[in-house]
This record gives C-alpha cells, sequence and structure tokens, in this order.
C-alpha cells in the first residue's frame, strides 16, 4: 500500500487549504486513517482520523476548523484546512491501517477505535512521504 499526500503549500493566515491522501496497491476498503503534523523541533502530532465507516476525530487544536473526509471509494481521504494560523504551519502526513498489516488488531474494526484519544503515530502501518504546508501572517 502506497499514500501520496499533495494540496500543501503556502497560504496566508485566515485562509484555507485542502490537503488529499490517495492510497494505491489494493488497500483493504476497511482502515483507520489519520492526518500527523510535524513542525520543526517539535514532536510529530496527531491532527485528525476516519475510520472507513465514516467516525472521525480531532485534536483540540483543529477542532472547529479542520474536517476530514474520505470519497465514495474510500481510496482517497481529505484535510479541508479552513481559518488556518501561523501554528498550523507544519509537514502534514497522513498514515493509515488495513487489515492486512500487522498492527491492525480486531479493534480497529469498530469505529470508535479509530480516534486520537486511543492512537499515536505507532498506531499506523503505512505513511506518505508528507506535503508542506505554510502559513504566514
Amino acid at each position: 500500500v502506497q499514500l501520496v499526500e499533495s494540496g500543501g503549500g503556502s497560504v496566508q493566515s485566515g485562509g484555507s487549504l485542502r490537503l488529499s491522501c490517495a492510497a494505491s496497491g489494493y488497500p483493504d476498503s476497511r482502515y483507520c486513517m489519520g492526518w500527523f503534523r510535524q513542525a520543526p523541533g517539535k514532536e510529530r502530532e496527531g491532527v485528525a482520523t476516519i475510520h472507513s465507516d465514516g467516525s472521525t476525530s480531532y485534536a483540540d487544536s483543529v477542532k472547529g476548523r479542520f474536517t476530514i473526509s474520505q470519497d465514495n471509494a474510500k481510496t482517497t481521504q481529505y484535510l479541508q484546512m479552513n481559518s488556518v494560523k501561523a501554528e498550523d504551519t507544519a509537514m502534514y502526513y497522513c498514515a493509515a491501517v488495513y487489515p492486512a498489516h500487522i498492527k491492525w488488531t480486531r479493534a480497529y474494526y469498530d469505529e470508535n477505535y479509530c480516534t486520537l484519544f486511543r492512537l499515536g503515530t505507532t498506531d499506523f502501518g503505512y505513511w506518505g512521504q508528507g506535503t508542506q504546508v505554510t502559513v504566514s501572517s
């Protein structure tokens, strides 16, 4: 499975940006996917998650401003970023775990398990290369 992010770039504070994550390589229709970000000198942090059944979760810092979604084919996930702030500047990564991966457990079939409250970077087996988002004030 390969994950490829796109849509990053430079945007002014208060503006919007939409990131995409395209999965290829016969991904399963069942998954738990997340968006993470890492700013220079900081640890990678979770931004949002989405389960293939539709349940989502968000970090408090982006709640109400960012929206994670997926297309009907469930091969592309999106992160709509509105009202961006300078502190949103970071490299953004999408990550996923599918049933075929060793990290997948029966718990992942429960959409309520696929949340930032339960999962961190080590719980996802596939990662994209990242896309840079820079917010200028």
